[in-house]
């Protein structure tokens, strides 16, 4: 089976490009982006936060650096997921990147949603001013009360009354419905019984973020960080009426549109996560270069030569296997894609890690404050870890792919 990890000559110009930007016009406004979150109201941008950013999304749209995430689509530019993957690595170097160029999570799976099974209503009024970056959104389908990393136990009620269905229960770990941009939430409910089967029990739904009888009731806190004004909020639905028409696909098929929309986020959340590894081991090398100790560069005391060159092998390693997952996904497969896409998931964020965490340690105390973004990373990145599905989830699946070869037994 032949494998093709490259570029074609025309996206390889392009992903410089996205280099280029990402290194010499983002990175470089990081600092005062994040300064700027302790101004004021958290969860409000500051003119200046507005400033930054929006200046940036708008130079990135008009030099065509837009909508990257739009793989095999006449919309786009047509990339393989596996051509993505590589621009989605080097997005992921900084906070700011993948809104810069308009390819944020949840946005693109939501969008992809709206795109594939959304209404003409739908895309007119979401997926159009998503397209734009003019608005954000969420997906919620964490809940507080189940095992949610079992999907089938999501509890959310959605009672079909007349035209509408009525929504009650929480969701929490609702990443960006904290941002006072997010306007629409696709949520993951219960709409069958206990005595169908488990997979067609699930529907998933279109919400206004501002509906009556929706409350927020506080962001969750991660390793004590609020994440503002992003946020992962836990959020209350009492009695919330939603037209019939919001439905997606129609009642039982929230499965179908979950895997079709999760595949390819969780591809490029560990380039992302890659992404930062990289960045990661840049601060590492300079830093074990500029500073001496005990007479020597820090590059030439103890192990830093090993930890160095290990950092580097598992970085390529790791792409090498996302850069796989992302080959299968593209091959039209999402059942032969998906134990490697668990591969990959797991293996992504405990190397990106290992790699932040190695570069604070050549920082010293100075890599776990505030004066470095490897603390902030090593948070985002072991967040990962659960998001998508836990460590011991896709585990699970991949030993269930690997024993099936040998076996007759339902796993």
């Amino acid at each position: 089976m032949d494998m093709n990890f490259g570029m074609r000559a025309e996206n390889r110009k392009l992903l410089a490009r996205v280099a280029d930007m990402v290194r010499n016009e983002i990175m470089p406004m990081e600092e005062e982006y994040e300064k700027e979150v302790n101004t004021g109201d958290r969860w409000q941008y500051t003119d200046r936060q507005t400033e930054i950013l929006e200046g940036l999304k708008n130079k990135a749209k008009s030099e065509g650096l837009w909508n990257f995430w739009l793989t095999d689509s006449d919309k786009g530019f047509g990339l393989s997921t596996v051509e993505y993957a590589y621009f989605a690595e080097e997005m992921g170097r900084t906070p700011l990147g993948a809104e810069v160029f308009n390819c944020s999570a949840p946005d693109t799976g939501n969008m992809e949603v709206f795109e594939r099974y959304g209404t003409e209503s739908m895309k007119q009024e979401w997926l159009a001013p998503l397209l734009e970056g003019k608005i954000r959104s969420a997906y919620l389908m964490t809940e507080p009360d189940v095992a949610s990393s079992d999907a089938t136990n999501i509890s959310m009620s959605c009672v079909r009354d007349g035209d509408h269905y009525v929504l009650n229960g929480e969701k929490w770990w609702s990443s960006g419905a904290g941002d006072p941009r997010c306007k629409v939430y696709i949520v993951m409910v219960k709409t069958g019984t206990d005595d169908m089967p488990k997979h067609q029990r699930h529907s998933m739904i279109v919400v206004p973020a501002g509906a009556e009888g929706i409350e927020v009731l506080r962001p969750m806190l991660v390793y004590g960080a609020d994440d503002a004004p992003h946020g992962h909020m836990h959020i209350r639905f009492t009695n919330v009426r939603v037209p019939a028409e919001n439905l997606l696909l129609g009642e039982g098929r929230g499965f179908e549109i979950s895997q079709g929309r999760l595949g390819p986020g969780r591809i490029h959340h560990c380039m992302r996560a890659i992404g930062q590894a990289e960045s990661a081991l840049e601060l590492m090398c300079k830093r074990s270069l500029e500073r001496e100790a005990f007479g020597k560069p820090l590059a030439q005391l103890g192990a830093n030569f090993d930890i160095i060159a290990e950092c580097r092998m598992e970085i390529e390693q790791a792409r090498l296997l996302c850069l796989k997952a992302a080959w299968y996904m593209d091959q039209g497969d999402a059942r032969a894609a998906a134990p490697w896409i668990s591969m990959i998931k797991t293996v992504a964020p405990r190397m990106a890690l290992k790699v932040i965490d190695e570069a604070a340690q050549m920082f010293g105390a100075q890599g776990i404050s505030q004066d470095t973004p490897l603390a902030n990373k090593w948070t985002h990145v072991r967040t990962l870890r659960l998001a998508d599905g836990p460590d011991a989830v896709h585990r699970r699946q991949i030993a269930r792919a690997e024993l099936k070869k040998y076996t007759q037994m339902k796993l």
